[in-house]
């Protein structure tokens, strides 16, 4: 049996999802008996599709790569266009919706909506958008306990790197009373550039020409990106009820050369570290500079490498590095968390409203 999808969004990581389906088809099957089927596509820009037997998506992505529309797949007996996202999520037949479409980070939307929606409708949902965790995971872990569904959102803090997977299933057992980590790529990539000469203003552009910083870095080189995912590693990982505005935060754009050079004679690394800390039966969460011993293992971290430790009382410092972002690496975040939901593994606790992983 395929496990039916609709995709909320067709761009670089639906996209990247949708490659991974069709090139490792086969070996989905032979390793881990999952086989991914999509039956929907609903991008505000590209269109939509829906056939309830499934799209070709090999010529889905081929007309899109061609025209960056899905105007010209072909009619074929059952397939329905224009539906919208809504109308996508409750009129399908997928069981899981893969909510990857642009979604404004300040509001959660139009995502949240979407998570809702999927809920209530009886309907999984692993999505990348770090917006609707962070802004309302409480609210919406409740709702998809209530409805019996499962909700995957691996890929909203270090893409396929498993910074969520990984504490939850395999550190059990440990309390994790605090969580350090370097959790933007482009302003550690900046920070690298600087320890080696550049100025702020050259290693920010040389990280936009190479696809790092967008052409308004705002949210990365003031932390505001970081800020979301140390929430959401506290909330999930350390039964925290932090919100967003409740995280002091610094970015990196008063850093100078001068200081860059001080600390590195000194023994020291500048970077950009969010924390989140129980203090007290509290946790506290910052995102700011620090200047790390070289002996840390976050100051070894070079380029647009993420990393995170998590301070264990039974495992001690336990560190995990990886990719932050990129289209296969984003994919596959959603791929692992569709395994996880088809093997039974990813469950939702009605009774605290927090993700767990689960053999049931």
């Amino acid at each position: 049996m395929s496990h039916k999808l609709a995709l909320l969004g067709f761009g670089t990581v639906g996209q990247g999802l949708a490659e991974i389906l069709v090139k490792k088809e086969h070996e989905l099957m032979e390793q881990v008996h999952f086989k991914g089927e999509i039956v929907a596509i609903s991008d505000m820009m590209k269109g939509s599709l829906y056939h309830p037997e499934g799209l070709n998506i090999e010529k889905a992505l081929e007309i899109v790569n061609e025209t960056g529309k899905l105007d010209a797949y072909p009619d074929t007996p059952g397939l329905i266009r224009g539906l919208d996202s809504f109308q996508t999520i409750t009129e399908t037949n997928a069981q899981t919706i893969v909510e990857v479409t642009f979604t404004d980070v300040k509001t959660g939307q139009p995502a949240i909506d979407h998570c809702k929606t999927a809920f209530q409708a009886g309907k999984n949902v692993v999505m990348s958008n770090k917006g609707p965790v962070a802004l309302a995971y409480e609210e919406l872990s409740t709702l998809a306990a209530k409805n019996g569904v499962s909700w995957g959102f691996e890929g909203t803090v270090m893409s396929g790197t498993p910074a969520l997977r990984m504490p939850l299933a395999t550190l059990a057992g440990n309390e994790i009373f605090e969580i350090s980590g370097i959790l933007n790529g482009t302003t550690n990539f900046i920070l690298s550039k600087m320890e080696q000469g550049s100025s702020y203003e050259e290693a920010l552009q040389e990280a936009q020409q190479r696809g790092y910083a967008e052409a308004d870095p705002t949210s990365d080189v003031e932390g505001y990106d970081a800020r979301y995912k140390i929430v959401i590693l506290a909330n999930l990982l350390m039964s925290a009820k932090i919100k967003v505005e409740d995280v002091l935060c610094n970015g990196i754009t008063g850093l100078t050369r001068v200081e860059m050079e001080e600390a590195k004679k000194e023994g020291y690394r500048w970077k950009l570290i969010a924390r989140a800390k129980k203090v007290k039966g509290n946790v506290v969460a910052t995102v700011k500079l620090e200047k790390l011993k070289q002996s840390d293992p976050l100051a070894s971290i070079e380029g647009a490498i993420n990393a995170v430790t998590y301070e264990c009382d039974l495992a001690g410092p336990i560190t995990l590095c990886g990719p932050g972002a990129g289209k296969i690496e984003t994919g596959y975040s959603l791929l692992i968390d569709l395994i996880n939901i088809e093997r039974g593994y990813l469950a939702v606790s009605e009774k605290k409203g927090s993700i767990r992983l689960s053999n049931n």
